[in-house]
């Protein structure tokens, strides 16, 4: 028997495809497959391999290649059937009373070539057509069974950071350091995985580093890189010894039952300079800015501008998010089953902020040769504004 007590309630589901379904209507498509595992979690509840077809109106039908019993143990999608080829689904389509859509909706966003063609070949009458956009739109609204999850991850988050303080002693390395965190966030229950859509894009657990370290720019599309253990890592901590007076940098993501809560808190053995505990400052001063800004309606892109124009007069104009050409054009992001959700706090966005939508907000200051000071804070958008799900305390902790 499998645990599926963790699984969305089928009245949740049934809402999320209706919500789905109603792009599908709005854009003439006929029906979408789904076979990305976040999107296959949010729309059936299971994230066994699969294909999740989606009519534009009806029931939609699970077709599962493995693990077929425990895709019906844990979906409660109404029609589950097994299969082993995706050269059967339109066959598979017609048996169980579905016609063959003359468009269909794919998540070219993610899926590889190889699949566009195989599904190319098995429509071969039909138009294949992106749906991802619609997918992302549908999901940056969070429903209250959503956000109770994420403001649970939200608490252990801020567990978390009060146990990292306990564990930080000075000559730690930095890897040895982000092991006995993640001990922690794992005795908590943190399901490991860190999901991201950007192709390319992957992280275990998240930054911890100290110092120049964490001032490192890497791939990644952060304002904080680090050397990480090797190049084929090529971020995140290393095995640089933690000293005295440095800022240390714990931004770390907690993953529980499939939903994210990003939090960052800055550390210290011993006193920081004068002019670092400053600049963390006016990192708390440009959140707290944001905080007031941010309600729905307001453009993502404005709120970035916003804070440009904030570290600017701050005088932090050219540490802001990273240094020169290295600089990120982003304060924060949307979150939830992914890391990087709609809607992005970037240059040039015109998503409104929207009641339910969960953000992240990341103002930070680089100092190459010395680190990176600032905060990381998970939100719930209220029809009156913010509401700030991680509590930890903000300021500089000094142990």
């Amino acid at each position: 028997m499998f645990n599926s007590e963790n699984s969305s309630p089928a009245a949740e589901l049934e809402e999320r495809i209706k919500n789905f379904q109603s792009h599908l209507n709005q854009n003439n498509i006929g029906g979408a497959l789904i076979i990305q595992n976040t999107d296959l979690f949010y729309f059936a509840g299971t994230i066994q391999q699969a294909h999740l077809f989606i009519p534009a109106d009806g029931e939609p039908l699970l077709m599962v290649r493995k693990s077929y019993e425990r895709a019906v143990e844990e979906s409660k999608i109404k029609r589950i059937i097994p299969f082993s080829s995706p050269k059967q689904i339109p066959g598979l389509l017609r048996e169980n009373g579905y016609k063959i859509p003359g468009v269909i909706g794919i998540e070219t966003d993610v899926m590889p070539v190889n699949f566009y063609f195989t599904y190319r070949e098995c429509f071969e009458n039909s138009k294949l057509t992106d749906v991802s956009h619609f997918i992302r739109l549908v999901r940056s609204i969070k429903s209250g069974y959503e956000i109770e999850i994420i403001k649970k991850a939200a608490l252990f988050s801020d567990m978390v950071a009060e146990k990292a303080k306990e564990l930080l002693e000075e000559g730690i390395t930095e890897i040895e350091f982000a092991g006995k965190v993640e001990a922690e966030a794992r005795k908590l229950g943190h399901q490991g995985i860190i999901r991201m859509r950007l192709w390319g894009s992957e992280m275990f657990y998240g930054h911890i580093m100290a110092g120049p370290s964490a001032a490192i720019p890497s791939f990644l599309s952060s304002p904080t890189g680090g050397l990480g253990v090797g190049q084929a890592v090529a971020q995140g901590p290393g095995f640089m010894p933690i000293k005295k007076h440095q800022p240390v940098l714990v931004d770390y993501v907690f993953a529980w039952m499939g939903y994210l809560s990003d939090h960052t808190r800055i550390f210290s053995i011993g006193d920081l300079p004068d002019e670092l505990i400053k600049a963390h400052q006016a990192m708390l001063d440009i959140h707290s800015m944001i905080k007031n800004e941010a309600k729905p309606g307001v453009k993502a892109g404005d709120l970035y501008d916003m804070a440009i124009e904030m570290a600017e007069r701050l005088g932090y104009g050219e540490n802001f998010m990273g240094v020169g050409d290295q600089r990120i054009r982003f304060i924060g992001h949307g979150i939830g089953l992914e890391l990087d959700e709609y809607p992005f706090l970037s240059k040039g966005q015109k998503m409104a902020l929207e009641e339910g939508m969960t953000i992240a907000v990341e103002p930070k200051l680089v100092f190459p040769g010395k680190g990176v000071v600032g905060i990381e804070n998970t939100h719930l958008v209220t029809k009156v504004g913010l509401e700030q799900l991680t509590l930890a305390d903000q300021k500089i902790t000094i142990v």
